[in-house]
Order: C-alpha cells, then sequence, then structure tokens
C-alpha cells in the first residue's frame, strides 16, 4: 500500500485547505483512513478517522467542526477539508492506512500499518 499527500502549503489564518491522499496497491473502499499531524518538537498526533464503510467519522476535540474527513472511493482518495484555520494548526500532516483493522476508533499511531510521506501546512496570524 502507497499513500501520497498533497496540497499542503502557507495560508494566512482563518484561511483554507484541502489535502490529498492517494491511495495505491489497496482499494480504498476496504481500509480505514486517519489523518495525523506531527508540529516540530512534538509527537505525532490524531486529528480524523474514517471507517472503511464510510459511514463513520471520528475526530480530535481539537479540530471537530473544524476539520473534516472524506473519501472518494472511486479515486482512491481520501481528504482532509481544514477551514478556519489557526497557528496551531501548523504540522506535518500524515494519511494512514489501517489494513489489519484495528478496533474503532483508531486513534492510536500504532493503529495504522502504512503511512504517507507527509505535507506541510503552515498558518501564518
Amino acid at each position: 500500500v502507497q499513500l501520497v499527500e498533497s496540497g499542503g502549503g502557507l495560508v494566512q489564518a482563518g484561511g483554507s485547505l484541502r489535502l490529498s491522499c492517494a491511495v495505491s496497491g489497496r482499494t480504498l473502499s476496504s481500509i480505514p483512513m486517519g489523518w495525523f499531524r506531527q508540529a516540530p518538537g512534538k509527537e505525532r498526533e490524531f486529528v480524523a478517522v474514517m471507517s472503511w464503510s464510510g459511514t463513520s467519522t471520528y475526530y480530535a476535540d481539537s479540530v471537530k467542526g473544524q476539520f473534516t474527513i472524506s473519501r472518494d472511493n472511486a479515486l482512491n482518495t481520501v481528504y482532509l477539508q481544514m477551514n478556519s484555520l489557526k497557528p496551531e494548526d501548523t504540522a506535518v500532516y500524515y494519511c494512514a492506512a489501517d489494513v489489519t483493522g484495528s478496533k474503532w476508533p483508531q486513534v492510536r499511531v500504532s493503529d495504522y500499518e502504512y503511512w504517507g510521506q507527509g505535507t506541510q501546512v503552515t498558518v501564518s496570524s
């Protein structure tokens, strides 16, 4: 399974970005997919997860109501829509795939077996 993120960049506070994660090597519709982020000097933290069916989502409290995870199975792509961005959202964002079916919701780094290379999001004040 290969994951490739895109869509990061520099945005002013209050702006929006949509991250994409292209999945290859596995049918997306069979995999729960998550997003994590890692700020400089901090541990990688959970952001959002969507079930394999796409019917369930779960968010970190810090992004609830601000970020939205979605997927397009036809394109084998997962998205993270980020609105009302704040400087504290600055981080490298990673998508991840849980191919072994960890317990829902998959909020731990160890719940995922495959990771993308990350995309930088920088929010200026």
